[in-house]
């Protein structure tokens, strides 16, 4: 079968509407090994499948070349192909295809990030643990280079990876470092953290709420130097976030000396829930955790997400004192 590449737009944009590539291939039933083959390679350009035979990728030169050079082994092993480049794919709008590129880098930090937590727990000495390192730095950098619209799971990944990396080093059991602070020299402020938050976030954002700065406004983004004036909290590298065996609710605590003793029981549980290490054996805040992802794959919005997420830990706390 002949494979013919050529290119189709399907309207002028008017808008500001992205392009997209879509291959469409088809191979013979017996060609399974070159089938394979060229699944990994779509999967390895983080092309995402519409069809069993269509993937797309955003238009650009480099992934111009990628498909025509994935057409051109298409016909090689006897099949036909169609490059199309279109400002629609479907009725799906831009930000709907964006979710679908983000769905499967998700998948994809999600299945790094298990692996991750699977090697955390077993007390390899620390050039055992400089070799799986390597291993999944190695992989977050793959999927990093695929990651096209800025999939939030890229900075839990990271995050974990940082955590890991301390470990292989024996620094992980550093206490929290850093001056003590009065919550009354942080009132009014706005604090910034990545969109999408859960367990560790959502209830960062109530102990910031209810004990550190009750007037405290949130805005979501996934560059702090985006929001120059607001304070960062659980992103990568900066002042209020996971540090040493802490997850951000446990930095917070310490650094403002939060000593409420129903306090340091949730952070306990937001700890097992965030981190999932089994330290404190705790497992309340599990069932808050699925609920706040039940809530994101609905739809809620990030404001959403910290104002319900808050009410579940404020009925928690009170429930704890009681």
């Amino acid at each position: 079968m002949k494979c013919n590449t050529r290119y189709i737009t399907v309207f002028e944009l008017q808008t500001q509407n992205e392009f997209w590539l879509l291959l469409l291939y088809g191979l013979p039933t017996k060609r399974t090994t070159a089938r394979v083959n060229l699944w990994r390679k779509l999967k390895k350009f983080g092309a995402i499948q519409l069809k069993t035979s269509a993937w797309a990728l955003p238009d650009g030169p480099i992934h111009r070349e990628r498909f025509e050079w994935l057409a051109t082994q298409i016909r090689d092993d006897g099949g036909e192909a169609t490059l199309l480049k279109v400002a629609e794919i479907g009725e799906l709008t831009t930000q709907q295809i964006h979710g679908l590129f983000n769905d499967a880098r998700t998948a994809e930090y999600q299945e790094l990030i298990a692996a991750i937590q699977t090697e955390l727990p077993r007390g390899r000495k620390a050039n055992a643990d400089s070799v799986s390192l390597e291993k999944f730095q190695r992989r977050f950098h793959e999927i990093k280079q695929t990651d096209y619209f800025h999939c939030c799971k890229a900075h839990d990944a990271e995050m974990l990876l940082e955590r890991a990396s301390k470990l292989a080093t024996g620094k992980s059991k550093n206490p929290v470092q850093g001056p003590k602070l009065n919550p009354k020299d942080f009132v009014g402020r706005t604090w910034l953290t990545r969109p999408r938050p859960g367990i560790d976030r959502v209830g960062s954002a109530w102990l910031i709420k209810r004990f550190i700065d009750p007037k405290a406004s949130f805005v979501f983004g996934m560059e702090v130097s985006e929001f120059p004036n607001a304070l960062p909290f659980d992103m990568v590298n900066v002042e209020f976030s996971h540090h040493g065996d802490n997850c951000t609710f446990e930095t917070l605590v310490k650094r403002f000396e939060l000593f409420d003793k129903t306090v340091l029981k949730i952070a306990e549980m937001i700890h097992d829930a965030d981190l999932e290490d089994g330290k404190f054996q705790r497992s309340e805040c599990l069932g808050i955790g699925l609920v706040l992802q039940g809530w994101a794959r609905i739809g809620l919005s990030d404001q959403d997400l910290l104002k319900r997420g808050g009410e579940c830990f404020e009925a928690l706390y009170q429930q704890l004192k009681k």
